[in-house]
């Protein structure tokens, strides 16, 4: 499987989620929480730059400046930061420069609902070199191990970790 941002989202909240997505156990279609954020992107897509298909990504919002991620809120940032930065890669690659701009609806964690994201050569080799963490990740035999956090009690892979 190509690594699209979905994977490295995961990847960056959990190594077990991303290992089980990334091996088609998908359980996100029972989860009210991704429910949600799907309506939101619903919601947001009425406009007639929103919700684009490239490749193996969707990207929410494309203009002349700025690539927009909209996330329902700010509970993992970092993983929303490098999924934003491997939409930027995939468009850098056709050619497309752009900045990205975060978008939380929610704000928990951070001071800020938008965060501006740029992707320079020491993000593109840290992006490169998770790429291939992802890639070598998927193809194990072993699922890695629960991480007995706060945040599995909202994930939609909990009954499967848990019960």
């Amino acid at each position: 499987m190509r690594v699209n941002g979905t994977l490295i989202n995961y990847y960056f909240h959990c190594k077990r989620q991303c290992y089980l997505h990334g091996n088609r156990l998908n359980l996100e279609d029972n989860s009210e929480i991704v429910k949600i954020g799907k309506a939101i992107h619903e919601e947001k897509a009425r406009t007639k730059d929103s919700e684009i298909a490239i490749e193996n990504i969707r990207l929410d919002k494309l203009t002349g400046e700025y690539l927009t991620e909209i996330k329902k809120s700010d509970a993992d940032v970092e993983a929303s930061r490098w999924q934003l930065l491997l939409y930027l890669k995939v468009l850098k690659d056709k050619g497309i420069i752009r900045k990205g701009r975060l978008e939380f609806i929610e704000k928990n964690k951070t001071d800020k609902k938008i965060m501006i994201v740029e992707l320079g050569p020491k993000e593109e080799m840290e992006l490169n070199k998770y790429i291939k963490e992802i890639e070598t990740l998927l193809t194990q035999e072993k699922v890695p191990e629960v991480l007995n956090k706060a945040q599995c009690k909202k994930c939609a892979y909990y009954e499967y970790c848990y019960i």
